[in-house]
C-alpha cells in the first residue's frame, strides 16, 4: 500500500538472542503491533535481519499482518543461500540503508544500540535504543578489543541518531556523560516484559515447580552478575534453603561450582543451562525470593519478571536496579555477604511485611507494562516523523 508508514527494525538479535537485547525486541515489536493493530492499521514494521535466525525465536513474534520479516538472503534467490559473519556485518553498516530506501523506509529503530553509517544523510529518520554503557564504565569486564569496537560503535551511532532511547535513568546519565550530548535528544522509554510472566501464571505453574525451598537468580553466569555474592550468603540462611541459577555457562561459573565445592554448599546450589521460555515461568513459581547481585546493568529485567510473577528482590546497590525493583526491593552492597543473608531472610516466607512489600512493588512495575512503553515509542515515532 502506497499510504502505508513503514518502520524499519534492526532484527539481528529478535532472530538470534534468546535473552536480553533479543527478549527486548521482540517484546517491543510484539507490544507495538498490538497497540497499533485496530488504531494504525496503515503502520507496517518491517524487520531486518541478516539471515533468517532460528526459527523457535522467529515463531516468538507475532503474526500480526502489520509484521513483515525482511532477511537478507531472500534479496538474493539466485545466490548462495548464506553470508559469513563479515558479509553480514557489513550489510547491518552500511548495505541496509539501500534496502530501507527500496522498500519505502521513513523511519529506522536500531533496537540494539546500532545504526548504519550514512543514515542520516539518507533522509531517513533514526531512533537508537541504547540499553547499557558498562563497556566505558567498566572495561574490567570485557576484552580490551572489545572495548574500543563497542567504543567506536557507540560514538558512531551518536553521530547518526536523530534521537535515542535509554532504557533507564541510568543509562541516559551515562550516555550524556561518555556522549557529551545534549539531554534534549534523549528519551527514557523503559524496557517492558513479557506477558508469560504474572501472578496468574505463577499460580498456573505452581503445581510444576519444585517442592523444595530455594530462592532464583536468573541471567548469564559471570563475574558482573555476582552471584558468588548470594552463595556466600547460604550460611547464614535455614539450611533448607537453597540457591536455583539459571543462566549461560562462563568460565565465572566455574568459580562459582569451586567456591560452593570447597565450603561444602554444593548440596545447596543448583545451576540450570538451556531453560526455555516455556520453562523459565514454573521456576519464578516455585521460588520464595529473587536474588540480583549484579554490579551493574542498564537496567534489569529479570527484577521486573520475579515482581510480577509475586516475589520479592534483594539486589546491589550502585546502578539502576533501584530504578527497575522499586522503593519496596532491598538492595546490599555489591560486597556484603552478610547484609545480603538478611536481606534474604526478610523476603523469605513468613516475614513481616514480606507480602505489603510484594503488593508494592508490583504496583510500582506497572508503569513498565507493555502497552504503555509502546504508546511512548510510537509517539516517539511520529513526533520524528513531523518534524
Amino acid at each position: 500500500m502506497n499510504d502505508q508508514l513503514i518502520i524499519g527494525y534492526d532484527a539481528k538479535r529478535i532472530v538470534s538472542n534468546g535473552t536480553g537485547l533479543g527478549s527486548y525486541g521482540r517484546t517491543l515489536v510484539n507490544d507495538i503491533a498490538r497497540c497499533t493493530g485496530s488504531a494504525d492499521s496503515a503502520l507496517q514494521l518491517r524487520l531486518y535481519t541478516p539471515d533468517e535466525g532460528k526459527e523457535s525465536l522467529r515463531q516468538m513474534v507475532s503474526q500480526s499482518e502489520n509484521i513483515v520479516f525482511s532477511a537478507r538472503k531472500q534479496r538474493f534467490p539466485n545466490k548462495k543461500t548464506t553470508f559469513s559473519a563479515v558479509e553480514n556485518a557489513l550489510w547491518r553498516t552500511h548495505g541496509i540503508i539501500k534496502d530501507l530506501q527500496r522498500d519505502g523506509v521513513r523511519l529506522y529503530h536500531g533496537l540494539s544500540g546500532e545504526l548504519p553509517v550514512g543514515i542520516r544523510k539518507s533522509g531517513i529518520k533514526s531512533v537508537v535504543t541504547i540499553h547499557d554503557l558498562i563497556f566505558l564504565r567498566h572495561p574490567e569486564y570485557y576484552h580490551w578489543v572489545d572495548t574500543k569496537i563497542y567504543a567506536w560503535k557507540f560514538r558512531q551511532t551518536l553521530r547518526e541518531a536523530d534521537h535515542i532511547i535509554a532504557i533507564s535513568e541510568c543509562t541516559k546519565r551515562d550516555i550524556m556523560a561518555y556522549g557529551h550530548i545534549d539531554e534534549g535528544r534523549i528519551s527514557v522509554i523503559y524496557q517492558s516484559f513479557a506477558p508469560r510472566f504474572s501472578v496468574e501464571c505463577r499460580t498456573e505453574n505452581l503445581e510444576s515447580a519444585n517442592s523444595k525451598r530455594y530462592m532464583l537468580s536468573v541471567g548469564s553466569i559471570e563475574a558482573r552478575k555476582n552471584i558468588l555474592l548470594a552463595v556466600k550468603a547460604l550460611p547464614y540462611l535455614p539450611e533448607d534453603i537453597c540457591l536455583v541459577i539459571v543462566g549461560r555457562h562462563t568460565k565465572y561459573t566455574d568459580q562459582v561450582i569451586d567456591y560452593a565445592k570447597t565450603h561444602n554448599l554444593n548440596h545447596r546450589v543448583q545451576i540450570l543451562h538451556g531453560v526455555t521460555d516455556e520453562e523459565l515461568p514454573a521456576l519464578y513459581a516455585g521460588a520464595e525470593a529473587f536474588v540480583y547481585p549484579s554490579r551493574y546493568e542498564g537496567f534489569g529485567i529479570p527484577i521486573i519478571e520475579a515482581i510480577s510473577m509475586g516475589l520479592p528482590v534483594v539486589a546491589c546497590t550502585d546502578s539502576c536496579l533501584e530504578e527497575a525493583g522499586g522503593p519496596d526491593s532491598l538492595y546490599v552492597d555489591p560486597d556484603d555477604e552478610q547484609a545480603m543473608a538478611q536481606a534474604i531472610r526478610q523476603s523469605l516466607k513468613g516475614a513481616e511485611g514480606r507480602e505489603q512489600r510484594i503488593t508494592r512493588s508490583r504496583a510500582y512495575i506497572r508503569r513498565f507494562e507493555g502497552q504503555d512503553v509502546a504508546s511512548q515509542v510510537i509517539r516517539l515515532y511520529h513526533d520524528l516523523l513531523a518534524k
